[in-house]
């Protein structure tokens, strides 16, 4: 056994706490009044940095480093880069949860460890005769040393995992994995017990919650998983460290993509079915600077199938839209930028065709869902099967209407324009901020003037906001800013917060639009080719509706909320 630790003088024979936050310049001397009397006058015995905490004048990590100070101790933040993995073995899992310690690294025989409670003389004593080691200490908070927990105890980790994993019925959840013929040791670590169920319910999880994105994002030491709902991130778990590799390798095998190449940049895909529905996956991979970045993008045909009266429109437009869709042929855009909802309502559009009674073909990258009756074409850019290609060999299987995934290049946007002049009804999209932008775009791709004028039937201009959560939704009073900007809104609406939007308030999106139907008069002006700014300003001062009026219209409805509208649509014409 080696010498009995030894521990600076107590903290009561030096200045008091309260004493030395105040020299500090930490709190002031009224602060520290009130601290006293919330700590008289509690049921409980508070110390005094509880009663500070309480009251939100100081954190857990300045009391602590005040106390640290006053024993002549080292203060520690972000203990988890310090930490050697195998020092922490030191001492079992159990003892380190439960004691809430953390071992840092071992140098002479003389064991470093984190503490959050420097005066517990007794823990420090069992803690050398675990190790059989000398013990100097350093203060952290417990918050820091329960996240360096996490990265480094897979053990407790797993555990969880598995007891989630149960609730998930295996006739619910079925992987649909390709063959591969690679043998190396990280196939076999990917393919133990823990890391393919942690792998399977992570993807089970993230359907039902309605994810759109699975982010598998390593750090230093660390590995957190975030999953996109309704367009924002939320962490999902912390798994180890030290799983990290295993889990990308997991993906990687049920992807069909190379587990040994980790320098470059990889992408392919895999399927499930959950339910009795398949869910596709498209899998991409990134190297960084402390492991390969794993993103997974979840297509699940059951999110695409919404009829138009679902999408959000209001009456008005929505009459306006069906025309324009059931015209016998032209060109209809759908513009807005990544994940603004553009597929979803062109598939919405597809599904209520009668496809008994004409040819409905598309040609997509990818196929996010597939509709009953229609032929569906998957571009393959490495076989040279391109939006172009595709679209000139679509033309000879007598199609009645097209719908084109994306209109990227001059070519795709001449044979599109000569495929409406000839008599085809041809939905495509395009990534402008309003509607009106997508008819230069269209000039800009090298379509002369007169034959946008002559396609042209429609340009539905969307974006996707957040709805407000039906569960916690409250009346807000709003900032007299935010209620001019709102025409003046009698009530505003906002979620406060609960346990089935996650703290969120909302809950879902809906879209809000900006449809372009081109008069006589625009037509011409399309003809002359003026330029945007003029044809913008004539379509403003003709009351055209636009995008963030379409939003502020759903603020008064109570459907979302104002920083919604106004963030999604920054940018745009007033």
């Amino acid at each position: 056994m080696n010498k009995p630790i030894s521990i600076p003088n107590d903290l009561t024979s030096q200045a008091p706490l309260g004493q030395l936050l105040l020299q500090s310049g930490k709190i002031t001397q009224a602060q520290l009044e009130q601290a006293l009397d919330l700590q008289n006058k509690s049921d409980e015995r508070k110390l005094i940095g509880e009663a500070l905490v309480e009251l939100g004048y100081v954190d857990d990590a300045t009391v602590l480093e005040a106390i640290a100070g006053a024993y002549d101790i080292p203060f520690a933040t972000d203990t988890a880069r310090l930490a050697d993995p195998q020092v922490i073995e030191e001492l079992p899992r159990e003892f380190l949860e439960e004691h809430g310690v953390l071992p840092l690294f071992l140098i002479g025989g003389m064991l470093t460890v984190a503490v959050s409670e420097p005066a517990n003389l007794y823990l420090l004593e069992e803690i050398e005769r675990r190790t059989g080691h000398s013990v100097q200490i350093v203060a952290a908070t417990a918050t820091d040393i329960a996240a360096a927990h996490k990265s480094y105890l897979p053990a407790a980790n797993v555990f969880v995992i598995d007891e989630i994993y149960e609730d998930i019925d295996e006739h619910d959840f079925t992987v649909i994995e390709h063959q591969t013929t690679e043998l190396a040791d990280l196939e076999e670590d990917a393919g133990h017990g823990p890391v393919v169920k942690l792998v399977n319910y992570l993807i089970y999880s993230a359907v039902q919650e309605g994810a759109s994105d699975i982010h598998i994002e390593p750090g230093d030491h660390s590995l957190r998983v975030r999953n996109r709902i309704d367009g924002k991130l939320f962490e999902k778990i912390q798994p180890p460290y030290k799983m990290h590799q295993a889990i990308a390798s997991r993906i990687k095998i049920m992807a069909n993509l190379d587990i040994s190449e980790r320098r470059l940049p990889q992408d392919g895909d895999f399927n499930v079915m959950m339910d009795g529905r398949p869910i596709d996956l498209r899998v991409s991979t990134m190297p960084s600077k402390f492991g390969e970045i794993v993103v997974m993008r979840i297509i699940d045909s059951q999110n695409n199938n919404l009829s138009l009266d679902q999408l959000g429109f209001n009456e008005t437009m929505l009459s306006q839209w069906k025309n324009v869709v059931e015209q016998p042929n032209g060109v209809v855009l759908v513009t807005g930028p990544t994940g603004s909802g553009k597929s979803t309502t062109l598939y919405s559009v597809l599904s209520q065709l009668d496809t008994d009674e004409i040819n409905v073909a598309t040609i997509e990258d990818p196929i996010e869902a597939q509709i009953r009756g229609i032929n569906q074409s998957q571009i393959n850019n490495k076989a040279g099967f391109t939006f172009s290609s595709a679209l000139r060999s679509m033309l000879r299987q007598d199609p009645d209407v097209l719908m084109v995934g994306e209109i990227r290049d001059n070519e795709t946007a001449g044979i599109v324009s000569q495929a409406a002049l000839t008599g085809h009804l041809v939905f495509s999209t395009l990534h402008t901020n309003d509607s009106v932008s997508a008819i230069t775009r269209l000039v800009n791709l090298g379509v002369e003037p007169y034959l946008v004028a002559a396609t042209i039937r429609g340009v539905l201009a969307q974006r996707l906001v957040r709805k407000i959560c039906p569960h916690c939704k409250e009346l807000w009073q709003g900032e007299d800013a935010i209620r001019a900007a709102c025409d003046g809104a009698e009530e505003l609406w906002k979620g406060a917060g609960c346990s089935r939007c996650r703290g969120t308030g909302f809950a879902g999106r809906i879209g809000i639009f900006e449809l372009l139907v081109p008069n006589a008069e625009l037509l011409d002006s399309i003809s002359r080719g003026d330029s945007l700014q003029s044809m913008r300003q004539k379509l403003v001062t003709d009351g055209h509706w636009l995008l963030r009026q379409d939003g502020i219209e759903k603020v008064r409805n109570g459907l979302t909320t104002p920083e919604e509208v106004l963030c999604v649509t920054q940018g745009n014409i007033q």
